[in-house]
């Protein structure tokens, strides 16, 4: 298969993708298609075992992309639709009641509300039915009143007397940990809590560069992790670092963890929802291996084959997401040596498609001049594989006029004018909470650049 082919094929999968990974901020996606069918047991959902013994579901809930009310009813055009509370009920209760026990969110989640509606859905079930992670998200003030001051929030609002699963969130920078946990006292604080119980497992999810990966996985003859987060799927495995290079491959994560005996948690499973909606041609050839599987079920399935997988989260914006996702770990059955083979070729034409590696996580949201960022990149994102991002150097030819013409009419029709790229003011914000570690001003900066060429050469 040819490149142009790859892109054609690419498209519908990305339209599907961007209302996947939407959740909080996009109360108008659609729900993606493509659901395995039929009945999904209720008894049958595979555990693993956490340092302690406690039986964990293999399929986590990750409270980050949670469903937002509509914001032409609400009056709400700028992201801040509230969360839908009674589907979230809903949501929770089907997990609950198929197996699922691992709810994980985070002060950050859902601007601020991801906490409070996790602890409404949860505090309707006995406590021995959950487990809930969260973590302390001090991006902004990591000073220690500030941090102290978050997590005594997080009991409130999650309405909880401990925390199962608590984490030191996405360090990854030069310093970051030590900055953020060690110099300020926080992380001597937080060994107390889980001496005296309130937290009963300490660990922490990583974004960043190798060197600080490996400075806090030698602490653990020190701290004891019970367990650590990272981002893990079939595609991160061997290229993460090529996608971006201040990655760190997942397999190196993986072992340097697996070596110590320390759980694993991941996070991004389907690379922001994008592994579940694959282009054309590889979907047909995952289809044609087991028709009844849907694609999000071959990334679910390829994390279970690593035992040291504890949970793998999952941030899910409708019903018909909790479902499939159950229904591929109910049980979760191993891959063949043929099907593992397949994910490799699969990975490898992936990482060599030039999108931007944006999984709309909304770390970098708000932004201070009002830019949508994730819109933005999904957007992009979308034009690119539908073909309509124009050669340059072809002005004068039909396809770059097809091109330009789609790209200019939909820009304004998918992000509001005032939430455009060319409101970018180079402040620098936004990179220290991405933690792809995207150069979001340069990135905005060159699509502000080629929306300009295209409106000059109009004809």
């Amino acid at each position: 298969m040819n490149r142009r082919e790859f892109l054609k094929g690419l498209s519908a999968a990305v339209v599907a993708g961007a209302a996947v990974t939407a959740g909080c901020d996009n109360p108008s996606a659609t729900r993606a298609e493509g659901f395995s069918a039929g009945e999904v047991p209720t008894d049958r959902m595979t555990y693993r075992t956490d340092a302690h013994g406690q039986q964990v579901s293999l399929l986590g809930f990750g409270m980050m992309r949670l469903p937002v009310s509509d914001r032409k009813e609400t009056g709400r055009e700028n992201g801040d639709a509230p969360i839908d509370q009674e589907l979230v009920n809903r949501m929770v209760d089907y997990a609950i009641a198929h197996g699922v026990n691992y709810f994980d969110t985070s002060p950050a989640y859902c601007k601020g509300r991801s906490e409070t509606c996790t602890g409404i859905a949860l505090s309707r079930h006995p406590r021995d039915k959950y487990l809930v992670a969260t973590k302390m998200s001090n991006f902004r003030d990591w000073s220690y009143e500030a941090s102290v001051k978050m997590y005594h929030h997080s009991f409130e609002a999650l309405q909880v007397d401990h925390i199962d699963y608590y984490l030191l969130h996405a360090f990854g920078g030069e310093g970051d940990y030590d900055r953020r946990f060690v110099d300020n006292g926080v992380l001597e604080f937080l060994l107390k809590e889980r001496e005296a119980g309130r937290i009963r497992n300490l660990g922490w999810s990583f974004h960043g560069i190798q060197p600080e990966f490996d400075k806090v996985v030698a602490q653990h003859d020190k701290y004891h992790w019970d367990f650590a987060q990272i981002q893990m799927n079939y595609v991160d495995w061997h290229y993460a670092h090529e996608l971006n290079e201040d990655n760190v491959n997942a397999d190196y994560l993986y072992d340097e963890l697996d070596k110590r005996g320390i759980p694993i948690v991941i996070m991004e499973p389907l690379l922001g929802g994008r592994l579940a909606t694959l282009n054309e041609h590889i979907a047909a050839q995952l289809k044609a291996s087991e028709p009844d599987r849907s694609l999000a079920s071959w990334a679910f399935r390829w994390l279970g084959m690593y035992p040291r997988v504890m949970t793998s989260l999952s941030g899910m914006t409708y019903l018909e997401h909790v479902e499939d996702n159950v229904r591929s770990h109910a049980p979760c059955t191993p891959l063949s040596d043929e099907q593992m083979a397949l994910l490799d070729r699969v990975a490898d034409e992936y990482a060599h498609f030039p999108a931007i590696p944006c999984t709309a996580c909304q770390y970098c949201m708000p932004c201070p001049y009002g830019l949508d960022i994730p819109g933005i990149f999904a957007f992009y994102n979308k034009s690119l594989a539908e073909g309509n991002i124009a050669s340059e150097g072809s002005v004068e030819q039909r396809e770059y006029r097809r091109a330009r013409r789609s790209f200019l009419t939909t820009y304004d029709k998918s992000i509001a004018r005032m939430r455009q790229a060319d409101h970018c003011i180079d402040c620098g914000e936004c990179l220290k909470h991405c933690p792809q570690a995207i150069p979001i001003p340069t990135r905005m900066h060159e699509i502000e650049a080629y929306t300009d060429r295209l409106k000059d050469s109009l004809v």
